[in-house]
Parts: C-alpha cells; sequence; structure tokens
C-alpha cells in the first residue's frame, strides 16, 4: 500500500508478550489516549482467558482469534456509470489485521453491562473457538463477498 501510517513503523511491542499485535491491539481499544486503561483493559481480559482456559497459553488464545476473525475477502462499493456495484476484493494483510481487530473490539464494546475486560476476553475466547459476534461478522464480509460475485469483472 501506499499510504504508510506511523503506527506501523513505530509500533513497540508490549511490555508483557513482547507482541507487536498486541501493542496494535491495545492502541485500537485505547480512548482519548487513555493507554494504560487500555492496556489494564487487555491484560486483565488475558488474566480471564488464563482462568477459563487454563491449559492454553493466552497470549496463543489471542493471536488465533485474531486470526480466526482475519476475513480473506471483502466488498467495496465502486461506481460504474451511475449504479453502485459491490464488487468483492481480496483483503491484503494489513488491512486483514485491523479489522480483525476492529470487529473484536467492536463486538465487545457492543455488549453493555459488564466490565469492558470481561466482554473483551469473551470475545476473544469465542473468536477462538470460532464463534462470537466478530466472527458472524466475517462470515457476513465473505457472503456478501460471495453474493457479489457476479460483479468481480468491475475489480480495478
Amino acid at each position: 500500500m501506499g499510504k504508510r501510517t506511523a503506527s506501523a513503523e513505530t509500533l513497540k511491542a508490549d511490555p508483557v508478550y513482547g507482541s507487536k499485535l498486541v501493542s496494535k491491539f491495545v492502541n485500537c481499544l485505547m480512548y482519548g489516549g487513555k493507554k494504560s486503561t487500555a492496556q489494564r483493559v487487555f491484560y486483565h481480559a488475558m488474566e480471564q482467558i488464563k482462568k477459563r482456559m487454563p491449559d492454553l497459553n493466552p497470549a496463543d488464545v489471542f493471536t488465533q482469534a485474531v486470526e480466526n476473525v482475519k476475513p480473506s475477502v471483502e466488498v467495496r462499493s465502486k461506481r460504474v456509470g451511475g449504479a453502485t456495484y459491490q464488487v468483492p476484493m481480496q483483503v491484503n494483510k494489513s488491512r486483514q489485521q485491523s479489522l480483525s481487530i476492529r470487529w473484536i473490539i467492536n463486538a465487545s464494546r457492543g455488549k453493555a453491562g459488564r466490565p469492558m475486560f470481561l466482554r473483551l476476553a469473551e470475545e476473544l475466547m469465542a473468536a477462538y473457538r470460532r464463534e462470537g459476534e466478530a466472527m458472524t461478522k466475517r462470515e457476513n464480509t465473505i457472503k456478501m463477498a460471495d453474493a457479489n460475485k457476479a460483479f468481480s469483472h468491475f475489480a480495478w
């Protein structure tokens, strides 16, 4: 991709797991520049996962969850002479990752009533098992792309 964001180059691996994916996730989780809050939420979620899936490494659960949610195709709107077509497109690596992260976070934010770290832990565990809201979102995205295969000749 032509446009590179600073976050890609300046991203530091997180202090606990030493993973860039984690720090990216924390950055996406962060509201209003409150990184310590976002980190606390994330690490609490990791502890929850440790409690509920004692035989698994929470970092692996997280990575796998993000992997599972990544979409391979998505639809993009393309205007062709006055009509707008939903054109299925391959999703590139970095966008797959950011979509995956965004969906998991939005899915956790969407569930009201409990502390964020619990909701996040649950969404991650669900995604790890290939279920949950973020997974549904991915399936719908892929379904959309399938349904609009007819327009794939507009891909640019």
